[in-house]
């Protein structure tokens, strides 16, 4: 029985529901996490600042993005040459998409920064290939923000860096729409308790916002008004480390991904279902 998302309920403990161990070494930061339901498939992305340019090198970023199918199973890499900060399915426009570091230009101006979509195959190998959607956008405030897309109202949530801030973001415009302050006391937790950069889209009505707490190991849920809803607590064990306030963070296929750098030789991302 499919649950309706305006019955779903936050579990007070999550529930592991896959494991993806990485095949192969990051060229980068584990970044972010998305899931295209017509390919059955995930996508991690790297993120990493692009190099100075020289006379023999352009200054494209190194990061990659890597596919692997929807039971963990690697598939392959590419390098488009951005710094991913997020990377989501777009239903509106069926691609796959990404925000790189500073879309704000809030450190200044630089090549490759602002909205992509990324080119798969017809069977979903990650391309090298991509296309621009959008420059910067000065709307998104924190240059390392990790947006959250709303595919139902086309807009973007950007979580603020060490702040209980978060931006709503239309991309047709050049000013937020507006703030969400959450109350972080309520959750019991401090900005600085929390992952820095990232807040997820859940698409739940009442429900809508999910962070990491890093320090007390659990999702916190919000609404779209800041109010926190509940707690699900993550197992005790997880080794949840300071990058994990800037990334290894996700919400795909209904699931909150947490980096495990630990785990294997090249780390893993668990996805965690949060809500009933």
């Amino acid at each position: 029985m499919t649950v309706s998302p305006l019955q779903a309920q936050v579990l007070p403990e999550a529930s592991l529901g896959i494991k993806i161990p990485l095949a192969k070494k990051p060229t980068t930061r584990p970044m972010t996490v998305a899931y295209v339901p017509g390919l059955r498939h995930y996508y991690i992305a790297d993120g990493g600042l692009a190099p100075m340019g020289s006379e023999t090198e352009a200054p494209v970023s190194k990061s990659q993005i890597h596919a692997y199918d929807d039971s963990g199973k690697y598939v392959n890499s590419a390098k488009p040459g951005y710094d991913n900060r997020s990377i989501y399915y777009n239903p509106n426009t069926d691609k796959l998409e990404i925000i790189t570091y500073n879309i704000s230009s809030e450190v200044g101006f630089s090549p490759n920064t602002g909205l992509y979509s990324i080119n798969l195959s017809e069977t979903g190998e990650v391309t090298d290939s991509s296309s621009e959607i959008m420059q910067f956008n000065p709307a998104f405030g924190s240059a390392g923000t990790m947006p959250t897309y709303d595919a139902e109202n086309q807009r973007y949530f950007a979580k603020q860096g060490r702040s209980d801030k978060v931006f709503i973001v239309d991309p047709k415009q050049r000013d937020k729409l507006g703030e969400i302050t959450l109350d972080l006391a309520k959750a019991g937790a401090a900005h600085d308790d929390i992952s820095d950069l990232f807040a997820a889209y859940t698409g739940i009505k009442g429900e809508e916002l999910i962070l990491l707490d890093i320090d007390h190991k659990a999702a916190l849920v919000f609404d779209l008004t800041g109010k926190f809803i509940a707690k699900s607590e993550l197992p005790k064990d997880l080794k949840l480390r300071a990058q994990n306030h800037y990334n290894g963070l996700g919400y795909a296929n209904n699931m909150l991904f947490i980096y495990q750098e630990n785990e294997g030789e090249f780390g893993a991302y668990y996805g965690f279902k949060i809500m009933k």
